[in-house]
């Protein structure tokens, strides 16, 4: 398991650093690193790291009175990887703010995948989603779990979508972040002309959507394509691919993204045979 807890009295020591202010660090980057939050995310990260997928963590902080019930989750890191307990009030001033929740962790991203390497090294049958523009995290954290809850292959954003491991998507996934793959920063464009190319049927989601989604055929591979939140997919997608809508009562514009992603996962999942 990890190495044996070490206290921490001082929110400067340097032992820590790379957990000192958050919020801002979220906003400017951590060279590679990113934080984890909640046991339920730390136990993900966990995992990831026993399948050596990439994800490692680089040290654990708890709240004092977390570490009792923590043993089983610890237990899945190597004993290279420090854990440090503080004080409400000392932890609270590493993060800069209040966190009840008490479990973080450091943990280092594997080497940036690009869509051809991740197309590549999908199954023949796959499901995928695409995502153009997805700028809030919250989204961003939704979309990756409801791509684990149906069985998607991988997520591919381009590089106007937000990064999938800022701590608050991580957190809102529920760690399925670290467990779906995923590739982020090509052009949304070039990005759809490789899935094509790779024999995706690409399906963009839009209220205006020539077909309900219901109507989409199972077929051995299918991309689902979606939109940033209020402006959707632009024109040039949606007149280039098959578009695809969620029928809804009249008098809404349209479902959150997040939304719409888990309502037509399961929908092809289930044509797909993925979901009884």
């Amino acid at each position: 398991m990890a190495a044996q807890p070490v206290r921490i009295d001082d929110p400067g020591d340097p032992r820590i650093a790379g957990f000192v202010s958050i919020r801002e660090r979220d906003l400017t980057g951590r060279d590679g690193l990113f934080v984890a939050e909640g046991t339920v995310v730390l136990r993900m990260l966990g995992q990831a790291q026993a399948r050596a997928n990439g994800f490692a963590a680089e040290a654990i902080l708890l709240l004092e009175n977390r570490l009792a019930g923590m043993g089983e989750v610890l237990a899945a890191f190597p004993p290279s990887v420090p854990v440090y307990v503080a004080a409400q009030a000392v932890f609270d001033a590493i993060a800069g703010f209040h966190m009840h929740r008490g479990v973080l962790a450091l943990g280092r991203r594997p080497a940036a995948e690009i869509g051809a390497s991740l197309l590549g090294r999908l199954p023949e049958t796959s499901l995928v989603l695409a995502g153009c523009g997805l700028s809030n995290h919250d989204n961003a954290g939704s979309i990756f779990r409801n791509a684990a809850a149906f069985g998607a292959d991988a997520v591919f954003l381009d590089e106007t979508s937000c990064d999938p491991l800022y701590r608050k998507a991580i957190r809102v996934s529920v760690g399925s972040v670290l467990t779906v793959p995923f590739a982020r920063g090509r052009n949304s464009e070039a990005m759809l002309r490789d899935l094509a190319a790779a024999g995706f049927e690409i399906w963009g989601l839009s209220p205006r959507g020539a077909v309900p989604v219901a109507a989409i055929p199972a077929a051995r591979r299918i991309a689902l394509v979606l939109g940033t939140e209020g402006e959707g997919l632009p024109e040039t997608i949606l007149t280039s691919f098959r578009t695809a809508r969620i029928p809804q009562r009249p008098g809404l514009d349209s479902l959150n993204v997040a939304t719409a992603s888990g309502i037509a996962l399961y929908q092809i999942a289930l044509a797909m045979g993925r979901v009884a």
